[in-house]
């Protein structure tokens, strides 16, 4: 059977979907990039079976350049005569996989994998938007969500059959050791949907109530600038912790210095103005970090506050250093409970592989 990705080759998430697939067997994987393609294809998918468009997508949407390479994209697709088209971020890369079924009347079937924004906030901005997710979802066969919050919202839009799974981890790292009582660490992406800022004015004050509180602020994006500039507004002294400082911008990381920060760190700081099951948040979890999260329903799905975390209300309160020291006394137990459930909920290669099985029952199936 022979699946073509389609996506952004750059991003780490297509690569893990990739390295997924590409190791289970009966599968042939290629795969067609907005952009090109990070060094990790090499290794899961053969340069000759790869196209790569070569366009400049902006992460706030409004890409008309990606749809200009329909022509590119159609044409090699209808060389590669695949059975399954399969899109990541259904407003772009979906609606162009829906094109160019349709204009090359390919035999291909589609599968939709929805990332969050792109079905979260994306047919909100316009009936056009809305017209685009609704056509995607609709021609799809089958569609992949992360979190029981955003299959609902698919299936409003006019989605079919829904498998959902987070978008695990590979593998479960080991129990971290010597966590740091009162170190944080945020990692998402430094745009607005993020809300970064709002992340350096939750830890401004807990590090009012408690001085010992120290902030790694990994990632980049368009707001880094401004929030250097922010912190300082707050008080807060940013530079290496080595050096003393209290918050510190680490850029972005290889996995070995994430997984560093993720073993050190004893909170993990995460606000969004909206998101499906973040796969950071995860890693967090199965690192044993506490997680401190916007109030959203997928992060509901993780997490019970004052439980095995905190959501953080819609007023964007620190919670009473009390708080935040009862949940630190049991943050063995709290590692303990998130690591058994990602154990048991959240490794990725075994949703990939019912994923597999469930597209080889559809390939099966009378065509209707």
């Amino acid at each position: 059977m022979r699946l073509v990705l389609i996506g952004d080759g750059e991003s780490p998430h297509l690569l893990k979907w990739a390295t997924a697939l590409a190791q289970v067997d009966g599968l042939d994987v290629w795969a067609a990039s907005s952009r090109g393609f990070a060094a990790g294809f090499d290794t899961w998918v053969p340069a000759r079976q790869r196209l790569a468009l070569v366009t400049s997508p902006l992460h706030a949407g409004g890409n008309l350049a990606v749809l200009r390479t329909l022509p590119r994209l159609g044409a090699w697709l209808d060389q590669v005569d695949p059975d399954w088209l399969h899109a990541h971020y259904l407003t772009s890369h979906g609606t162009l996989a829906w094109l160019a079924k349709r204009i090359w009347r390919l035999r291909a079937q589609l599968v939709g994998s929805a990332w969050g924004s792109d079905v979260l906030v994306t047919p909100d901005r316009s009936v056009m938007h809305r017209s685009l997710t609704r056509r995607v979802l609709r021609a799809c066969a089958l569609c992949t969500s992360d979190s029981a919050h955003m299959a609902e919202r698919m299936h409003e839009l006019g989605a079919g059959e829904v498998m959902t799974f987070p978008f695990g981890l590979n593998e479960m790292p080991p129990p971290a050791q010597g966590k740091d009582a009162w170190l944080f660490f945020a990692n998402r992406a430094l745009e607005p949907i993020y809300r970064p800022e709002l992340v350096l004015r939750l830890f401004a004050q807990v590090q009012q109530r408690q001085p010992l509180a120290r902030l790694v602020m990994a990632n980049d994006g368009s707001r880094r600038d401004d929030l250097r500039s922010q912190a300082q507004a707050l008080g807060l002294d940013v530079g290496p912790l080595i050096e003393g400082h209290c918050v510190e911008f680490a850029g972005l990381l290889e996995a070995d210095a994430q997984a560093h920060w993720y073993q050190r760190a004893q909170w993990y700081l995460s606000l969004p103005q909206s998101d499906s099951i973040a796969v950071s948040v995860l890693e967090a979890m199965a690192y044993g970090c506490i997680p401190m999260l916007s109030d959203l329903p997928a992060n509901r799905e993780l997490i019970r506050d004052g439980d095995n975390g905190l959501i953080v209300g819609h007023d964007l309160t620190a919670p009473p250093e009390s708080t935040l020291e009862a949940l630190r006394k049991r943050s063995a137990l709290v590692a303990q409970v998130n690591r058994e459930w990602i154990a048991q909920h959240a490794l990725f290669a075994p949703a990939v592989r019912r994923f597999v099985a469930r597209l080889h029952q559809l390939d099966a199936e009378p065509a209707r």
